[in-house]
């Protein structure tokens, strides 16, 4: 049976929280100290927005924790996309003095050795879409933590654990799993298992994002913090808690019918959390698609059997055209009108008292990406 371990929280107990939950999950069990530990960040917004991508207490309560704990050898990584870029998203999302302040190295994966690699698992989509699977040289018997947070995703339903290895496992072209993306996110948990000495999630729930996730969301404060070692059970108990049934996301159901970790929630533990008490958490959210998620899914489904025009559409410069859209929509658009107004009410919040609390630190100096091909 897999434990998920969850906790109530407050901003003014966050950080002692987090301690608590990781020790309650048992996690140096999973994560030795003998091997480089890799802190996966979660960003889906190079701006701040609640919920949208790792918060920095949820980073400091990880970081204060594990060097207590005797972790020497550990790097913070994220990767770049169409839409966001990992040196200004570590600025804006406020993590690059929590790293500082602990002697933690930030890596963007665009500038690491990508190697070559056949998995043992057959897979149900990865080759599919990718004429070959790359992965990060420095991942090869390290420990994985993923940072991820609770809310929403117009492709996905909900977004966790599982989809926070989606830009830690893929170096580009992200964008054509969307096709398969279910199928995608099991693949590259498979894949994991495989490289990775142990896999470790701690989730955030303290501010939630409900709505049309993974951005455009209406933030909720939700007060909880999530952990454990399986993958799936974390995401199914995240998913509980949102108001959905797990079993009935398709990546959460194909792990646990492939036997990935479990998805089952009457055969999970819950730890930290009377069994009633986690029966009365229902956030009930509901998903929706932003605008952007909606047509990209319309043209690809529509162009799918067109080989021609869905290659012009998604794989030459005409790309660029649905960048650009997005980012005049989320950017320049959602961003100052519905996104600033929603911050705005969450800073008036105890959580929004937190978060102003975290120093930007200076805007980093880093070196543009060459040759960054979108397609």
């Amino acid at each position: 049976m897999s434990k998920v371990t969850v906790l109530k929280t407050s901003p003014e107990t966050v950080i002692n929280d987090y301690n608590h939950l990781l020790h309650l999950s048992e996690y140096e069990k999973f994560l030795s100290k003998e091997d480089k530990t890799i802190i996966k960040l979660n960003l889906s917004w190079s701006l701040y927005y609640p919920a949208c991508s790792t918060e920095p207490w949820q980073l400091e309560g990880l970081t204060k924790t594990l060097k207590e704990d005797g972790y020497t050898d550990i790097l913070a990584v994220e990767n770049q996309t169409v839409v966001t870029h990992p040196w200004k998203g570590a600025y804006g999302n406020k993590w690059l003095p929590i790293l500082n302040k602990h002697d933690i190295s930030f890596q963007p994966l665009t500038d690491v050795e990508w190697i070559l690699y056949k998995p043992k698992t057959e897979m149900l989509a990865m080759y599919e879409i990718f004429d070959e699977i790359l992965i990060p040289e420095i991942f090869k018997g390290s420990n994985m933590i993923h940072l991820p947070t609770v809310k929403t995703h117009g492709h996905t339903t909900t977004t966790g654990a599982m989809k926070d290895a989606f830009g830690g496992l893929i170096p580009k072209y992200r964008h054509h799993a969307h096709k398969k993306i279910h199928e995608i996110l099991v693949d590259l948990l498979s894949i994991q298992k495989e490289v990775h000495k142990g896999v470790f999630a701690v989730m955030d729930g303290c501010v939630c994002g409900n709505g049309a996730g993974p951005r455009t969301m209406a933030p909720f404060i939700g007060n909880v913090l999530l952990a454990s070692e399986d993958q799936v059970a974390i995401d199914a108990v995240a998913a509980k808690i949102m108001g959905f049934d797990p079993l009935k996301i398709d990546y959460i159901k194909m792990a646990h019918e492939k036997g990935l970790g479990i998805g089952d929630i009457d055969q999970i533990e819950m730890i930290g959390i009377d069994k009633q008490d986690f029966e009365r958490l229902n956030f009930g959210f509901k998903v929706k698609k932003s605008t952007i998620i909606r047509w990209d899914q319309i043209i690809r489904k529509k162009t799918a059997n067109i080989k021609w025009l869905h290659h012009l559409l998604f794989y030459s410069p005409v790309f660029k055209t649905f960048i650009f859209a997005s980012e005049f929509y989320h950017d320049w658009l959602w961003y100052p009108s519905v996104g600033k107004r929603n911050i705005k009410e969450f800073m008036k919040t105890n959580w929004g008292e937190l978060f102003e609390k975290y120093p930007y630190g200076e805007f980093p100096a880093y070196n543009e990406v060459k040759e960054w091909d979108p397609y």
